[in-house]
């Protein structure tokens, strides 16, 4: 097992901030990280597996155990076992987009709308990634999993990863790593799935449920991520971020009265999560920042750190930026936001060596 000393994590992060792990691991192959990983547990000491780096903020002292590299890359088509749906098995290190853009090109339909998300595909399944109306919940099939309480690779169904609104039971402390995931999607000679969200529909200028060639779908997905600065480029400061810092709180029925009539509230799908009512409405994280006076390009005095001018959800590395500016800008707009309405956002990035007490 041959680890190597990074100078910081900051490079293999999307917010490009961070500073050094004790030791950084880059296995390549399936089998080298099975065995990595079994080898850093063994040790007993703090370890993390990184992907992409697009939904982690590393301190600036940075991390005092292993991490572990995911790079393992590869899509295979398995046997179809019902007509007109195709599973594929993607490896965890293979970027989410990459994986999207490959559904795009073999006329498959159900990952679309989820273009333009930053990390790896083995992150993905953690998090439950969404947008526009899609969750990757809807095609995950199954994942094999190397648990960390037995050391084993494990099938596990989707059903068995309590899979909610940005959750799982893997982000609720299930330890291990996502070895790879399977997706069943539709083969539906290039027609995308209806389209399921206002906002694209109408940069679509279709309405709900509309189906159109993937690829014109996917492309405005793009262009709408791209205007929030929701796709990174380096030319772009807005786009120097974790996406979506904060997650759409959800609060019951009841609480939501309380708030501002114009204050907009969604319904929560059943199943969104643990301990989720059937009272239960999903609040717009950003109306909430930007009603407690936070407005988009706000920074506070001489940080580094800023609230994206395209995007009030997207906390930016405007250059230079340190993981405590940024996460005492996050802390300041929490506490904004709790004084005017009571409601404590919850961020959706992983602090990593981050002392939040």
């Amino acid at each position: 097992m041959a680890a190597l000393t990074p100078d910081t994590l900051a490079s293999l992060t999307t917010l490009r901030v961070g500073g050094a792990a004790r030791e950084l691991f880059s296995p390549l192959t399936r089998a080298e990280l099975v065995t990595t990983a079994l080898e850093v547990w063994a040790t007993g000491e703090d370890w993390f597996a990184l992907g992409g780096g697009s939904n982690v903020v590393v301190a600036d002292s940075g991390f005092d155990g292993s991490v572990i590299r995911i790079l393992t890359r590869g899509i295979e088509r398995l046997p179809s076992l019902v007509d007109g749906r195709v599973t594929l098995r993607v490896q965890a290190g293979e970027p989410w987009d990459d994986l999207v853009a490959f559904t795009v090109s073999e006329g498959l339909a159900g990952l679309e709308a989820l273009s333009g998300i930053p990390g790896s595909c083995g992150a993905a399944p953690v998090q439950n990634i969404g947008a526009y109306g899609t969750e990757l919940s809807a095609s995950l099939t199954a994942i094999d999993f190397l648990d960390y309480e037995s050391g084993e690779v494990h099938v596990l169904l989707a059903n068995e990863l309590g899979l909610g609104y940005r959750t799982s039971v893997i982000k609720r402390g299930r330890g291990g790593i996502v070895l790879s995931l399977n997706v069943e999607l539709t083969d539906a000679t290039g027609q995308s799935a209806p389209v399921a969200y206002e906002q694209l529909a109408g940069a679509l200028s279709v309405p709900l449920g509309s189906r159109l060639p993937l690829a014109e779908v996917r492309a405005s997905v793009m262009a709408l991520r791209r205007s929030k600065g929701m796709v990174l480029d380096v030319s772009d400061a807005d786009s120097v971020s974790v996406g979506s810092f904060f997650t759409n709180p959800i609060v019951s029925e009841k609480f939501a009265r309380f708030l501002p009539w114009d204050a907009p509230r969604f319904a929560v799908e059943p199943g969104a999560g643990p301990g989720l009512g059937s009272d239960s409405v999903k609040l717009s994280a950003a109306w909430l920042i930007e009603r407690a006076g936070i407005r988009r390009g706000f920074a506070l005095p001489g940080s580094r750190a800023a609230v994206s001018g395209k995007h009030s959800l997207a906390l930016t590395n405007r250059g230079g930026a340190t993981a405590s500016e940024i996460y005492q800008l996050a802390r300041f707009i929490q506490e904004r936001v709790r004084n005017e309405f009571g409601v404590t956002l919850s961020p959706e990035p992983m602090y990593l060596g981050v002392d939040l007490g």
